[in-house]
């Protein structure tokens, strides 16, 4: 048997009657937190022209579009709220792979679902396929390289998961699945070129819908007979040797000791993962933000990435903003870490965190790059009026699986967003239906939360 073969095995495994309550609490997590982050990610620019494109779709299926209403085929659903679910920088990530897994296999799996009329429980067990897919066989083609080289990990590798749930979906054998990842081969793409330009910074949102897109788009040919190769994870020109250098093939064969949904971080911060556990460490040596106004010197230390690819001093969008580790630092000083709309593009030259952003210094740390990617750390040290310094180093922030998220933090992660980005979301509703989930014969409730009814009473009279 080969590699492909063995991870396309084990991710057929997982069914129902695999799954632990625990499991099924993680996978209930997992859908509230991409449920917030997907419905206020429909009023950022990407979101909202994304869900403009697919209005010629409306009618032509049954998916339906996240505070939109209307139907359109899955694929197309996958795309559009696969971009809402990445738009604003607070969906969950998988950090030893460096991606995004739940806007790709959350959105994938709720257009397909509303396809197939799947149960709810059959969609969770999809979901951690599809989580249990795009993490292992990213973390065969060695991600950290992946990500130097100039891909997007969650772009490349999230193809590979918003496929497996589809197939699990679709009741898809071995073989079926095979061919399906053999279109994914042809299908992932993503350049990370959007990291190194100013503008035009949107397609990064897309990423995730395209993923969610294509890996359904895979499903539906193999279904549909569209022959492809069946090797493409390992074979010689396979995804792991093609898109990763110094592949580590072995993981395919390793059994994890827990399922990849257990590995998940949540995003208490607007911003990218890296840099929360300096917010961590800020809101320490500053006594819970007290001390700010006595702070004349900041050093940030950390893996090279931070230095290489995270500091642009002028950030001229929101995504640059959000992956620009000085502005990251100047609007957590300026306003705290939890004000969405610091990183609005009207607020890029508030002096208020500019300044702060100026002072920022950051530094090679030889030894929290040796544990980079599976741990996001970083040392802060402060410097203040008086000369005295304070200095704290973290490891792994609040919202890793070392420290997560509780249902209580999740709820009011969404309930903020609602109010300050995308109001209109039912959130006891939406409570409600994802509790409700395992035992629900399909996700009518949580579509009709996440579609029309909300958006309705956001959007009545007013051009979206």
């Amino acid at each position: 048997m080969n590699r492909s073969q063995v991870i396309a095995g084990r991710v057929l495994d997982i069914t129902p009657g695999s799954l632990s309550d625990a499991d099924f609490e993680q996978l209930a997590r997992l859908i509230f937190d991409y449920a917030g982050c997907a419905y206020s990610g429909t009023a950022q620019p990407a979101g909202r022209g994304m869900r403009a494109w697919a209005r010629t779709y409306t009618g032509a299926g049954q998916a339906g579009l996240l505070a939109a209403g209307g139907r359109v085929p899955p694929a197309i659903a996958a795309l559009v709220n696969g971009t809402a679910g990445h738009c604003y920088e607070l969906d969950d990530t998988h950090d030893a792979t460096l991606s995004h897994p739940g806007a790709v296999v959350i959105s994938a799996a709720l257009a397909v679902a509303a396809e197939t009329g799947s149960s709810g429980v059959d969609v969770m067990a999809a979901i951690a396929a599809g989580y249990e897919a795009m993490t292992r066989i990213g973390a065969a083609a060695n991600p950290l390289n992946v990500i130097e080289f100039g891909f997007h990990p969650t772009a490349l590798f999230g193809c590979f998961g918003a496929a497996a749930a589809a197939a699990k979906l679709h009741g898809l054998d071995a073989d079926k699945l095979l061919c399906a990842w053999g279109h994914c081969l042809s299908l992932a793409s993503g350049s990370t070129q959007f990291a190194d330009e100013s503008l035009g910074t949107d397609t990064k949102r897309t990423h995730a819908g395209y993923a969610a897109h294509q890996g359904v788009l895979a499903v539906e040919f193999s279904l549909n007979g569209v022959e492809a190769p069946r090797r493409a994870i390992d074979g010689k020109y396979g995804f792991i040797h093609l898109h990763g250098r110094d592949p580590r093939p072995e993981v395919l064969d390793q059994p994890a000791p827990t399922l990849a949904i257990h590995e998940i971080s949540m995003k208490p911060y607007a911003c990218c993962r890296q840099f929360h556990s300096a917010i961590d460490a800020l809101r320490v040596t500053t006594a819970d933000f007290t001390k700010v106004d006595r702070i004349k010197g900041i050093i940030i230390r950390g893996p090279r990435i931070l230095k290489d690819q995270h500091m642009q001093m002028r950030p001229e969008s929101s995504m640059a903003a959000q992956y620009s580790l000085p502005y990251v630092v100047g609007a957590t000083l300026a306003y705290g870490p939890s004000r969405h709309d610091a990183f609005a593009v009207e607020n890029l030259q508030d002096r208020g965190i500019l300044d702060w952003a100026d002072i920022v210094k950051v530094e090679y740390d030889e030894e929290l790059q040796s544990v980079f990617p599976e741990h996001f750390g970083t040392e802060v040290e402060i410097t203040f009026d008086d000369g005295s310094a304070a200095t704290d180093r973290i490891l792994d922030s609040r919202g890793t699986p070392a420290l997560p998220l509780s249902w209580e933090q999740i709820a009011e992660k969404a309930s903020s967003l609602a109010q300050d980005i995308r109001p209109g979301l039912d959130m006891d509703g939406l409570q409600s239906a994802v509790r409700g989930l395992r035992a629900a014969p399909n996700i009518n409730a949580l579509d009709m939360v996440l579609s029309a009814d909300g958006a309705a009473r956001v959007d009545a009279g007013a051009a979206d």
